[in-house]
């Protein structure tokens, strides 16, 4: 199995013998040894996948890398988070998965309202299996634990991914006043409850949610 490192907080170095890993289209920096690069279709998912994604949206341009050595990923200086899956599912927007270990299954899962008000449709990327997986933030991301005592409320625009056994639920705090301007941009929020964790960024997307 290819083994993750970072290489400071902005660079992914994963080291192969053989092995072969999922990565975004074109995030390939440098590498040693030898390597093939192969664009996949439909985020390594064939046919189907393929078409899945272009029903619902969720975009994912996916290479595979294959080869004996050391390759190198970054994705504009985007600070990387190291994400290790024990036969769990992650669940992380597709703009923001870097690369993942070959045997890690990828699909969508519909998010309703959530996706909308991130204004990145109403699906996301799953990642399901036993391995490790590299995700993005714009800034050092914060790892959040979710308990059954301790529900957590995150700002759509701040959400990255999140796994374990956590229900997601959309809050919604729009009012008459928010339709009169007088909203204080923190109309809807995403509750997650039960156990697990959920990545959080320095920084919100422009959103829907944030608008009002």
């Amino acid at each position: 199995m290819a083994t993750f490192r970072l290489q400071g907080s902005r660079v992914l170095a994963v080291d192969m013998t053989g092995d072969a890993v999922k990565a975004k289209n074109g995030s390939m920096v440098a590498y040693d040894g030898q390597m093939a690069f192969k664009k996949m279709s439909g985020g390594g998912e064939g046919i189907r996948g393929m078409v899945t994604r272009r029903v619902t949206g969720e975009q994912m341009t996916v290479m595979e890398v294959k080869g004996h050595g050391t390759c190198w990923f970054a994705d504009r200086a985007t600070e990387i988070n190291l994400v290790r899956l024990s036969g769990e599912k992650l669940y992380v927007e597709a703009s923001n998965l870097l690369c993942a270990d070959a045997g890690l299954r990828t699909g969508t899962s519909f998010t309703g309202l959530r996706g909308a008000t991130q204004g990145n449709g109403l699906f996301t990327t799953t990642v399901e299996g036993t391995g490790q997986a590299a995700i993005v933030s714009d800034g050092p991301a914060v790892v959040l634990r979710v308990s059954r005592e301790y529900p957590l409320t995150v700002d759509p625009g701040a959400y990255i991914a999140h796994q374990g056994d956590v229900r997601q639920s959309f809050q919604s705090g729009v009012t008459f006043r928010t339709f009169m301007g007088e909203g204080g941009g923190e109309a809807f929020q995403i509750r997650f409850e039960g156990d697990g964790l959920v990545y959080v960024q320095p920084s919100e997307r422009t959103t829907i949610a944030g608008d009002v």
